[in-house]
């Protein structure tokens, strides 16, 4: 049992460095040919969004959103899948619910 959790406090402790080092990262992502790009950290917080002069159209809001919508959620979801990816690999693929 000993043995078990100390194996278990290396596992958390490679867990927290993982996540702080996702954190810092930088994640850049695309929409509508590059006309809205948005960075986004491991914290799932957005940085920066720039847009494009010629994507903006006072009589074309909706596009405009769409497309912002559109960067923000992949942005979201490639971060989500890059930690995902690192926690499987500390823990040999296991599932430990409320983890990932």
């Amino acid at each position: 049992m000993k043995n078990f959790m100390k194996q278990a406090q290396q596992m958390q402790a490679k867990m927290l460095k993982v996540q702080e080092e996702l954190a810092d990262q930088a994640i850049e992502i695309s929409s509508g040919g590059g006309m809205v790009k948005v960075i986004v950290n491991g914290r799932l917080q957005i940085k920066s969004i720039r847009i494009q002069k010629e994507v903006v159209d006072p009589n074309d809001i909706e596009m405009l959103e769409d497309l912002i919508v559109a960067a923000v959620n992949e942005a979201l979801k490639t971060v989500q899948k890059k930690s995902n990816v690192e926690m499987e690999k500390l823990t040999s693929g296991m599932k430990i619910p409320g983890l990932f």
